[in-house]
């Protein structure tokens, strides 16, 4: 059989069986970018109306089926009828829909006013009800949602069939965009917004609006969850994610302690996780013996809400007990925040001024459309009106000329004749009743023609001045703001946590034990027990990595890693899972939290802070730093000016006493010298001295321990005085150098 005829013999299909080579980056152009760019302008991300396509889909159905008032519906009605506008399934257009109900409790403020069973975001366990058992109406929120949309105060486009039209966005009245919180997942990106307190919004919206270089932080304090939890203040992260959009806020569990029963019990979760995930870290720490104070644990979650009960044993301090389970579970998380909204269809990365200043445009554009609308109307009614008032001057010539006038089509062109005017007006003039023909109902009509004419003019002004535009806008929101119907108070608390506070809650009863510790090039670290060392020795690495630092250590050992920003991570090994030779290890930058670009340079191991630091930098300055300048009574986790940043740092040695190094240049000379020539200094960002004499086009590159036998005649680079240029190497050590 052919190859491009099927298999019922009957059709014949041009082409088929015919493979074709192609270029795998045309492959991508013609078939993956097309679905990038769907998924990233028409599904996960949202505009700056607040809406993803999906959401806005389901709203406007709603809208359209008379939702926003009266009795609710089957859910299903519903989802029934978004299919003529999102043809994704009927599984699909539900959970969208049930995310933004208030059963949910997802949104802070919802846009779906629900009855039934929708399941509870914090709970994975909890799952809604199927769509022919719930019913929904639109929140009266959604009164500000829809404000005016049969005005033409946004853009229609036609559905996925052409058999109807949809919004392309919704003409909020407010900045729904940072009023409810949106996480999407596109193609090479994706979105996370934190959702603020609407007073709040409002105000700063207003403040914007009013003064171009409003102070933000004076109202919008920081973001508000529907779950409430504990906001940790952090004024410089906080700044970061209003004016780059990215970040993150670390929220605390909201708890209480009733001492009748000895038990904690948590009210409020952070948003970003759910209580099975707490209860399932809970249980795996008790499982490793890190808590030992829990007797049980239930999930009394109900009705009424959130309630997670943990039991604890007799004479347990539940205050340090909690510090570690904030520590150590989902119970204090970071909500991430990443501001993608997509403003005229391209995705943007904004702060939240920003993202305030293009609502505002937007929303003056609606505010234009709307006043232009309105404009219509009313010139084409002082229009007709005008019309009905030459009418007035003579009744009975009007009712003449319609009775004389011998075939219908002829009645509007005869008006037009007699009374001078046009075509719509006489349509009108000839549509009214024989009972409106006299004079009361006509002075009646032609009476509001003045009104009009001012109507019309303030509404030309408007349209000539953005200020009065604006001043629409702020109106609108007080009246939202101040709504008792739409504004509540605050979910989400602050604590200011105090930098002094001894968090000692992460320290108790850790065990000790002998490890061995090593550190790759790449910032991998190792920590293997002596027995899983003896049973494989064979270390895996990725591709072109080498094990730098290899120590023995106990598992409580503090462990200092400096980096290229001259900034210092603390950190302890027993917060290291143990692993095997085998493994690659823990990627210390990705664990600590390194800044972005920020590498691993070197690692310390103390336990007691005992002995100094020497560092040697590229422009041939040492300095010796007592490693107790690095002990903190708080447990920082980071410390900012760890070293100098003057010239990069080289090398960097932990030493319990005396010891000389050997400093090679990038001239090959070399140089000996011992650190006891070296000043100690107590503070850690000091330039050091002068060790090795480069100039200007030499620097120092590599500094190594001397030992015994290194060079064959060691006296020829040693120094008594510095700086020195050191010595090049003679011919019995060029052997040597392999030993550096």
């Amino acid at each position: 059989m052919p190859k491009n005829v099927s298999a019922d013999k009957n059709t014949y299909i041009e082409g088929a069986g015919i493979v074709v080579e192609q270029l795998i980056t045309d492959t991508l152009k013609e078939n993956f970018m097309p679905y990038a760019m769907s998924v990233i302008v028409s599904r996960a991300l949202p505009e700056i109306d607040g809406f993803k396509p999906s959401q806005r889909k389901i709203l406007y159905t709603m809208y359209k089926m008379g939702l926003l008032s009266g009795a609710r519906t089957k859910s299903a009605n519903v989802v029934g009828q978004t299919m003529r506008l999102n043809p994704h399934g009927e599984l699909a257009i539900y959970d969208t829909m049930v995310r933004m109900s208030a059963g949910n409790e997802a949104l802070l403020h919802p846009y779906v006013d629900s009855k039934g069973n929708f399941g509870k975001y914090y709970s994975s366990a909890i799952a809604s009800a199927a769509s022919r058992y719930t019913e929904v109406r639109l929140a009266s929120l959604c009164k500000e949602i829809f404000s005016d949309i049969d005005k033409d105060t946004v853009e229609f486009i036609p559905n996925y069939d052409n058999t109807t039209t949809e919004p392309l966005l919704l003409p909020a009245a407010f900045p729904a965009i940072l009023v409810n919180s949106n996480i999407g997942i596109a193609v090479s990106m994706a979105s996370s917004i934190a959702s603020f307190n609407l007073r709040e919004i409002c105000e700063t919206t207003i403040g914007i609006l009013k003064h171009k270089d409003f102070d933000i932080y004076s109202t919008l304090k920081g973001p508000d969850f529907s779950g409430g939890g504990m906001l940790l203040v952090n004024d410089q992260e906080l700044r970061k994610i209003y004016e780059t959009g990215r970040g993150g806020f670390r929220v605390r569990a909201k708890y209480s302690y009733d001492k009748s029963c000895n038990c904690i019990d948590v009210t409020e979760i952070p948003p970003s996780t759910t209580i099975e995930a707490i209860m399932q870290k809970i249980v795996d720490l008790i499982k490793a013996g890190k808590i030992k104070e829990i007797t049980d644990m239930r999930n009394e979650t109900d009705k009424n809400g959130l309630k997670l009960t943990i039991d604890l044993k007799r004479g347990t301090d539940h205050e340090r007990l909690i510090k570690r389970l904030f520590k150590l579970t989902p119970l204090e998380d970071t909500f991430s925040c990443n501001f993608n909204i997509l403003v005229g269809g391209i995705p943007r990365v904004m702060g939240i001024r920003e993202i305030l200043e293009e609502w505002c445009n937007f929303r003056l554009d609606c505010i234009k459309r709307r006043v232009r609308f309105d404009l219509g109307r009313q010139k084409e009614k002082l229009h007709l009106l005008k019309g009905l008032g030459k009418i007035l001057l003579d009744i009975d010539k009007a009712v003449r000329i319609v009775r004389e006038t011998e075939e219908e089509k002829e009645v509007v062109p005869n008006l037009m004749i007699g009374f001078g005017i046009d075509e719509i007006q006489a349509e009108y003039v000839a549509e009214i009743k024989l009972r409106h023909l006299n004079r009361e109902y006509i002075l009646k009509r032609t009476a509001e023609t003045d009104q009009l004419e001012r109507s019309i003019a303030e509404l030309e002004e408007i349209l000539a001045d953005q200020n009065k535009q604006k001043k629409i806008i702020t109106d609108e929101l007080t009246r939202i703001k101040n709504s008792k119907e739409y504004s509540h108070p605050r979910k989400t608390m602050f604590i200011y946590p105090d930098p002094d506070e001894n968090d000692d809650g992460d320290e108790e009863e850790t065990p000790g034990y002998p490890v061995n510790v090593f550190l790759t090039s790449h910032g991998y670290l190792k920590k293997i027990t002596p027995q899983s060392l003896r049973m494989s020795s064979d270390q895996k690495l990725k591709e072109d990595d080498r094990i730098t630092v290899r120590s023995e250590a106990d598992n409580n050992t503090e462990v200092l890693f400096f980096t290229d920003k001259a900034q210092v991570y603390k950190s302890r090994l027993n917060e290291f899972e143990d692993t095997k030779a085998s493994l690659l290890g823990e990627y210390v930058p990705a664990k600590l939290g390194f800044d972005d670009d920020e590498r691993l340079k070197f690692m310390v191991l103390t336990d007691d802070y005992s002995g100094t630091i020497v560092m040697f930098f590229e422009n041939g300055k040492a300095a010796k730093v007592p490693l107790s300048a690095y002990e903190t009574k708080t447990k920082r986790k980071k410390l900012s000016g760890a070293y100098s940043d003057k010239s990069p740092l080289i090398a960097l040695f932990c030493q319990h006493q005396e010891r000389d190094y050997v400093i090679e240049a990038s001239n090959k000379r070399i140089l000996i010298m011992s650190s006891a020539m070296i000043n100690e200094k107590t503070t850690r960002g000091t330039q050091g001295v002068a060790v090795m004499s480069t100039g200007k086009t030499q620097t120092a590159v590599k500094v190594t321990l001397y030992t015994e036998g290194m060079f064959a005649a060691p006296h020829r680079y040693r120094t008594k005085t510095l700086p020195a240029k050191g010595s090049s190497l003679s011919k019995e050590d060029i052997g040597e150098q392999l030993t550096l």
